[in-house]
Order: structure tokens, then sequence, then C-alpha cells
């Protein structure tokens, strides 16, 4: 595994951690239409608390954004060239223990369905199942990470 740092996002990765969305092959084909001029602003980064995995070049491997209020995970992400590596795996670990400093006891996550598995593997567990509304014309896992 290369040297990975995860490091508090800031404003300055927005367009980095953007392009990592748009161009996820996760979100191709049906899913295309959820990423689909998606932006990880600014504000948002600076906001909430979003961490990002970085390699010893600063190159982006991963992040994700816990909104902490609503105890949920919003957005979870391994840059393409680097699945398979555990960059997932280390990202959840960082996001649980963020969690836990926060003085939450578990973190909701509404999963992309393809990703439910990898939810599974990283210590979630399955909840339910949000139907589809809106723009999303499939069915979503709902899990829960239990952080206390």
């Amino acid at each position: 595994m290369p040297d990975i740092t995860i490091r508090r996002a800031t404003a300055d990765d927005s367009r980095r951690l953007t392009r990592l969305v748009r161009t996820s092959a996760a979100y191709r084909g049906d899913y295309a239409a959820m990423v689909d001029g998606y932006q990880v602003g600014g504000a948002y980064i600076e906001h909430h608390p979003v961490f990002v995995a970085v390699d010893g070049n600063d190159r982006v491997l991963g992040f994700y954004a816990l909104l902490v209020d609503e105890a949920e995970l919003d957005l979870a992400f391994v840059a393409d060239s680097a699945q398979g590596l555990g960059i997932g795996r280390l990202l959840m670990e960082h996001m649980t223990g963020q969690a836990r400093a926060a003085g939450l006891r578990a973190v909701r996550v509404v999963a992309h369905p393809p990703a439910e598995e990898f939810y599974l593997r990283t210590g979630a567990v399955r909840t339910g199942v949000l139907p589809p509304a809106g723009r999303i014309h499939w069915a979503r896992p709902e899990l829960r990470y239990d952080v206390a």
C-alpha cells in the first residue's frame, strides 16, 4: 500500500473532490444522473468534517464527508485507480473514530446500491431500504455503523 495520509479537506480541495465524484466508475450508466453536475463546494468542505486520503505526492485517493448534526455519512468515494488498496477501509475506520470523538453513537448511511457490500464488509449493518424518490429511480440500502 502506498504511503497514505488522511487529513482534513480544505476549500482548495473542492475541484479535486468534485472531479473524483464526477468521474467515478460506480456512477456510470443508470447511476450517472446522480453525479451529473455535482459539486463538492468549498463552503460544504469548510462547514462539514470532510477528510481526504492522499498519497505522498498529495494525490487524492479518496474522501468522506460526515454530517455530525445528522449523524450521517454523506459522501464516501475512492478514486477508481485506488480501488482495492484498502483506502476505503482506512477512510471508514477514520470516519467511525471521528464520529465517536464527536459523541455519536451511530452513523447512518444511505448507500449507492453497488457500494452496499463494501459498507457491510467494513462493519455497517443493514437497517432497511429507501424506495425510489425524485430523480433517484432505484431503491437504496440504508445501513448503520455503530460507533459508541
